[in-house]
Parts: C-alpha cells; sequence; structure tokens
C-alpha cells in the first residue's frame, strides 16, 4: 500500500513538474509575440544633418526574428548592423552583429510589455542596454551604458508580410 501511494505521490508531482515546465515554455513563447509590432520597414526620424537611417525587421518563424539596421550618409552606408531576436534555452535574446567585429553580442530580454521591451548585457563596453518603446506607428531606441546612451526615432514606413 506504500508503494503504490508513494507512485501516486511521485506521478502527481513529475505531472505538475511537466505542467511548470510546459507553461515556461508557453511564456517564453508568448512573450516573444509580443515582440512582433517590430516586423516591418522603420525609417529613423532623427539622424544627424546628411545622415539617413532604418531597420528592418522580418519574422523568420514564430521564435525567430531578424532585422537589419543601416546609417547612410550621401546614401552610402557607413554603419551596417545585423539584429536577431530570439529565444535560446527559455530566455530571449536580442543579438547584435556588427560588420568588422569578431564575434555578434547577446542582450538578454530582461523586460517586456505589449509596446516596450529591455534587452541586457551588464558584462558588454557599450552598450549595456537596449530598450525599444513604440506608440502607434513610431518607436524609440535607446542605447546605453557607461554614462552614455544614444536616441534612434523611427516612423513605420512598411509592414513587411511573413
Amino acid at each position: 500500500m506504500k508503494i503504490q501511494k508513494l507512485r501516486l505521490i511521485a506521478a502527481v508531482l513529475f505531472i505538475l513538474g511537466s505542467i511548470n515546465v510546459a507553461r515556461g515554455q508557453e511564456s517564453t513563447t508568448q512573450k516573444f509575440k509580443k515582440l512582433e509590432w517590430l516586423i516591418g520597414q522603420w525609417q529613423r526620424t532623427n539622424s544627424k544633418p546628411g545622415q539617413s537611417g532604418y531597420e528592418n525587421w522580418s519574422k523568420v518563424s514564430g521564435t525567430k526574428l531578424i532585422g537589419k539596421g543601416v546609417t547612410l550618409k550621401a546614401n552610402v552606408p557607413v554603419f551596417i548592423e545585423q539584429l536577431e531576436l530570439g529565444i535560446k534555452g527559455g530566455d530571449i535574446f536580442y543579438t547584435v552583429t556588427i560588420t568588422g567585429e569578431p564575434k555578434p553580442v547577446d542582450f538578454k530580454l530582461t523586460s517586456i510589455t505589449k509596446d516596450a521591451f529591455v534587452c541586457e548585457n551588464p558584462e558588454h563596453d557599450f552598450p549595456k542596454k537596449i530598450a525599444y518603446t513604440r506608440i502607434g506607428k513610431t518607436a524609440k531606441a535607446i542605447v546605453s551604458g557607461n554614462g552614455q546612451s544614444l536616441i534612434y526615432n523611427f516612423t513605420l514606413s512598411a509592414i513587411t508580410k511573413p
């Protein structure tokens, strides 16, 4: 009788543990869906005189968005970064690969709402934090760290379909 009770308790604990794991994965996937507002072509509206810029984001899968950020001077690219938002393990990461840099840098998602998110990497030199906020068809990206910050204002110019 004791063995049957122990098996029953063990089975219940296993099922409860499995439900919690599934909820955690679902939670990460649900959080990731909140990032889909980024999908589209975003024109920078606060570039320096003589410059322009944009970010383009597209959906690769239910757990991965890819983007490209470009700064142009006289229509010539002077800065290009490959961007990715994806689930790795049980977490969401914003990964940046800059042309000419040896390897990508990961920033872990630390907070998210339906219109904003923050990703951080306290070990990176600069930036340490990347924050996006959306209001309607405008967005603001702030990269910051070490007492410095850069602000990028964008307007959605087109929505790209997956």
